[in-house]
C-alpha cells in the first residue's frame, strides 16, 4: 500500500515492485475509498495500539470500541499509512513474504536460534551455541541459494557476534581489494564455500591505531622462495582479531615486509594457521582466545584471539600483491595498480559500520519508546489512570532526539553505500580526486555514529528506569555488544584527528583557487559564512585569519518558525563548521612546528571535526512531514547540545538560541502522536528485538514476572549454600555481642 500516485512511481522502489507482480501487489491509498475506511474501522474497533498509545487522542478503550466517529478516520488513515507502508518505503527489514522474512520467522520458531538464555550460559556453552547458530544459518543460506546480500541480512538477524562476521566482513574484502586476479581465483572460491575460514590479523598487543608501528615481520628468503613470518617480541603478538581464537583456519596477517635487509612498509600475507584435517595449530604457531570481555553474553560469543609466529614459512605467492610485488630474486616492484585502490575496501567496511550503528540505535530506541508508552507514573486525577511516561517533556527531550538520530544515521548509511559505489567506479577509472575527501568522510562518520550510538543505548537503558537494568530488557547486552565499535576499525578519537588534518589542509587551500569537493564543498562559501548576513557590510577576505569578524556575525532568524526552514538550519551548521575550522587553522599557524601545534590543539581539532561530521549527516532534500519533524529535532537538539560552539563563533545570538529551544519543544509535541508508528516502521520482530520491555503487544509486566522465574536461582526454593553458610550464621550465639 502506498499514498504515492502511480504517476510518481517511476524511478522509485515502487516501480520495481510493480514490475514484479508475481510477488507484490501494490495498492494506491485513497483516503475516502471503502477498503481503507473499513480497515480503519476494524483497527479502531479492535482497540489496536491503545495500550502502546498508537492513537493517543482517544480517551479509553471502551469508548473506542463502541464508537469510531467518521471525523477520526483521517487520523486512523495516517496510522495505517505509517505503520503499514513505512516498513516498505524505509526498507529497514524487507517486504513481508520475502525469502528473508521467511528465514527470520524460522529463526523465531527454531530452538537452534534461541537467545533468551544467552546471558546465563557459561563461556564454553555460549561459544558452542554460537557455532551451532552459524552452522544452521549457513545451511539455510545454501538451501535457499541466497545471494551475498541476502545472506548478509540473514546473518544480521541471527543477532550474535560470530567468526563469520570477520570471515565475510574483513577476510574476503581484504583478498578482493589487495589480492591479484590469480590470488582471488585461488582463495575466494574456498572462502565463499567455507572450505577455509579466515580472519583479519592486524592489531597487536602493543599497537592498534598506529599500523606503521606493527612489529610482526615478514622476511623474504630468496633461497627457498618463501616469507618467514615471525613475532620478535611479546608486544608483536596479534591480539583481538575476531574468529582467530578457536575457529579460523587462515588469516590475512599484516607484517613489516623485509627483503635483503631493507624494510618496505606493512603488507598483508595469507597464512594458514590450523590444519584442515584435525584443526590443530600448524608448527611454529601459538594461538588461543584472549579471555572474557565486558558484559554477560554480548561479545563473548566471539573468539577474539592471540597469535604468535615462530619463524613460520609461507610461499612467496601468499603475499597479497595487487599493489606491490616481490620477485623471485627478492626485488620489490610497484605494480601498475594504484595503491589507492586498497582504500575501496576501507570505505566499504566503514559504510557497513555506519549502517550497523543505525540498526543498533533504532533497536534501543524502539525498546525505550514502546516501554515509555506502557509505563505510567504520577499524574492520577481522582483515581484515574496515571500519565504515560512518554507524555512527560523530560522523557521526550531525552528520547525523541535519539529517535531522530536513528533515522538520520539510517539515511546517511544509505548515502555511504552510494559513496562506496562512486569511489569504486572512480578508482577503477584511475580517478583519485575524491579519495582524500571520501577517506575523511567515512572516518568521521564511523566515529560520529558509533560514539553517538553507544551513548544513546545507555541513555535508552536509563529511560527505561530500573527495569532497563534487567538483562531481559535487552539493553544491557545490546550496550555491551555494541561499544567495541567505538574502537575497532579505528579508534574514534584517532579517526577524528585524521578528519581534522584533512579539514586543516582544505582550509589552507581556500585562497589557492583549489575548490573544495564533496562534503567540504560548503567551504567554498567561506567568505559568506564568515560574515554577517544582515546589517554588516561584506568585505573581501584576503586570508582565513580574519576571525575578528566572527564575534559580530549572526543570522537574522528572528522568529520561532524560522528554525523550521531547512535552509536556515543548514546555513547555521555550515557557518559553525567553517568558523571552527578557520579558528583552528589560525591557532595552528602560530606554532613554528605544525606537528607540535597539532598535538597541542588536538582536543580543539577534534571538536572542529565533529562539527563537520554532524553537518554531513544533516539532510539536504525534502522529506515527508513526520521525517521533516525528526530532521528538525536532530538539528535543533545538536544546536542545543553544542550551543557554546554556535554562540562563541557568532553563528547565532542568545535570543535566537532561546527561540530554537521553543521550537524544539513544539516539535516534540508533533512527534508524540506518531512515535510508536515511527519505531514500528523499523519492523523488528520480538525475537530479534530480544526485549520484554519492547514487546510489540505491550504485555510487559506479566512477561517480566514470567521471565524472573526462569532464572536458574529459582530452580530451588532454598539456595545452594544456605545450609553451609547462611544457616550457621542464623543459629550462632554471640555471648559478647555488642550489636
Amino acid at each position: 500500500m502506498t499514498d504515492l500516485p502511480r504517476g510518481n512511481w517511476t524511478g522509485s522502489y515502487l516501480s520495481d515492485l510493480a514490475s514484479d507482480s508475481d510477488h507484490f501487489k501494490l495498492h494506491f491509498l485513497r483516503g475516502e475509498e471503502d477498503l481503507v475506511i473499513q480497515t480503519a474501522k476494524k483497527i479502531a474497533a479492535a482497540g489496536h495500539g491503545l495500550r502502546l498509545g498508537h492513537i493517543p487522542w482517544i480517551n479509553g478503550v471502551s469508548k473506542m470500541k463502541m464508537h469510531c466517529p467518521y471525523q477520526r478516520l483521517p487520523d486512523i488513515l495516517l496510522y495505517i499509512e505509517e505503520s503499514v507502508c513505512a516498513c516498505a518505503s524505509l526498507g529497514f527489514v524487507g517486504t513481508a513474504g520475502s525469502t528473508i522474512a521467511e528465514s527470520i520467522e524460522l529463526m523465531r520458531k527454531s530452538d537452534a536460534f534461541r537467545k533468551d538464555n544467552r546471558v546465563m550460559l557459561s563461556r564454553k556453552e555460549l561459544f558452542k551455541n554460537t557455532l551451532r547458530k552459524a552452522a544452521h544459518a549457513w545451511k539455510r543460506i545454501i538451501e535457499l541459494r541466497l545471494s551475498e546480500e541476502e545472506a548478509r541480512k540473514l546473518r544480521f538477524f541471527v543477532d550474535e557476534p560470530a567468526f563469520t562476521d570477520l570471515h565475510w566482513g574483513m577476510f574476503v574484502p581484504a583478498i578482493k581489494g589487495q589480492g591479484t586476479e590469480e590470488q582471488q581465483q585461488k582463495w575466494l572460491p574456498l572462502a565463499y564455500k567455507i572450505q577455509i575460514i579466515g580472519c583479519y590479523a592486524q592489531t597487536e598487543l602493543g599497537h592498534g591505531s598506529n599500523v606503521q608501528g606493527l612489529e610482526t615481520t615478514a622476511t623474504f628468503d630468496p633461497e627457498t622462495d618463501e616469507f618467514v613470518i615471525h613475532s620478535p617480541t611479546l608486544t608483536s603478538s596479534k591480539w583481538w582479531p575476531g574468529g582467530l581464537g578457536k575457529v579460523s583456519t587462515h588469516a590475512v596477517v599484516y607484517a613489516r615486509l623485509i627483503t635483503d635487509g631493507q624494510e618496505h612498509g606493512v603488507h598483508g600475507f595469507i597464512v594458514q594457521l590450523r590444519s584442515l584435517d584435525d584443526h590443530m595449530p600448524l608448527p611454529g604457531i601459538t594461538v588461543g582466545d584472549i579471555g572474557m570481555k565486558f558484559g554477560s553474553g554480548a561479545y563473548n560469543t566471539m573468539d577474539n584471539g592471540v597469535l604468535r609466529f615462530d619463524h613460520v614459512r609461507i610461499p612467496r605467492n601468499q603475499m597479497l600483491m595487487r599493489v606491490m610485488q616481490v620477485t623471485r630474486e627478492g626485488k620489490c616492484v610497484q605494480s601498475n595498480v594504484p595503491r589507492q585502490l586498497i582504500y575501496g575496501t576501507m570505505v566499504y567496511v566503514r559504510q557497513t559500520i555506519v549502517s550497523d550503528a543505525s540498526s543498533a540505535l533504532s533497536r534501543a530506541v524502539c525498546i525505550a519508546t514502546r516501554y515509555s508508552t506502557v509505563r505510567r507514573q504520577f499524574g492520577s486525577q481522582e483515581g484515574g489512570v496515571e500519565t504515560q511516561v512518554i507524555d512527560y517533556k523530560t522523557q521526550q527531550n531525552r528520547l525523541f532526539p535519539l529517535l531522530a538520530s536513528a533515522y538520520a544515521f539510517r539515511f546517511v548509511g544509505e548515502w555511504l553505500k552510494w559513496l562506496y559505489m562512486d569511489v569504486t567506479q572512480r578508482l577503477q577509472a584511475n580517478d583519485f580526486s575524491t579519495l582524500p575527501e571520501a577517506h575523511a568522510c567515512t572516518a568521521g562518520l564511523k566515529s560520529l555514529t558509533t560514539s553517538a550510538t553507544a551513548d544513546a543505548i545507555e541513555e535508552c537503558r536509563k529511560l527505561c528506569g530500573g527495569h532497563g537494568y534487567l538483562s531481559s530488557s535487552g539493553l544491557p547486552e545490546l550496550f555491551a555488544v555494541y561499544v567495541p565499535a567505538c574502537t575497532y576499525e579505528g579508534d574514534n578519537v584517532v579517526l577524528l584527528l585524521q578528519v581534522a588534518r584533512f579539514l586543516m589542509k582544505t582550509v589552507s587551500q581556500l585562497g589557492s583557487g583549489k575548490k573544495p569537493v564533496g562534503t567540504t564543498a560548503y567551504m567554498a562559501r567561506a567568505e559568506d559564512l564568515l560574515q554577517c548576513h544582515c546589517s554588516f557590510k561584506r568585505v573581501p577576505i584576503l586570508s582565513f585569519f580574519l576571525l575578528d569578524l566572527l564575534l559580530h556575525c549572526c543570522y537574522c532568524t528572528m522568529s520561532t518558525e524560522d528554525w523550521l526552514k531547512p535552509s536556515v538550519l543548514l546555513e547555521v551548521f555550515e557557518a559553525r563548521a567553517v568558523r571552527m575550522c578557520v579558528a583552528r587553522a589560525q591557532s595552528l599557524s602560530k606554532f613554528p612546528n605544525p606537528e607540535e601545534g597539532f598535538a597541542e590543539l588536538s582536543a580543539d581539532l577534534v571538536e572542529a571535526a565533529i562539527a563537520h561530521c554532524q553537518l554531513i549527516v544533516f539532510p539536504r532534500k525534502g522529506v515527508k512531514q513526520q521525517l521533516q519533524n525528526l530532521c528538525n529535532i536532530y538539528a535543533l537538539n545538536l544546536l542545543h547540545k553544542h550551543l557554546g560552539d554556535f554562540l562563541s563563533t557568532g553563528c547565532i545570538t542568545p535570543k535566537q538560541s532561546s527561540l530554537a529551544n521553543d521550537q524544539l519543544r513544539s516539535l516534540y509535541s508533533q512527534v508524540r502522536p506518531n512515535a510508536i508508528a515511527l519505531v514500528d516502521a523499523f519492523n523488528y520482530t520480538d525475537h530479534y528485538l530480544g526485549s520484554v520491555l519492547g514487546r510489540y503487544d505491550g504485555n510487559v509486566y506479566p512477561k517480566l514476572y514470567e521471565e524472573a522465574w526462569k532464572d536458574p536461582l529459582n530452580d530451588s526454593i532454598v539456595p545452594d549454600g544456605y545450609h553451609e553458610y547462611v544457616r550457621p550464621l542464623l543459629k550462632q550465639q554471640h555471648r559478647n555481642a555488642r550489636l
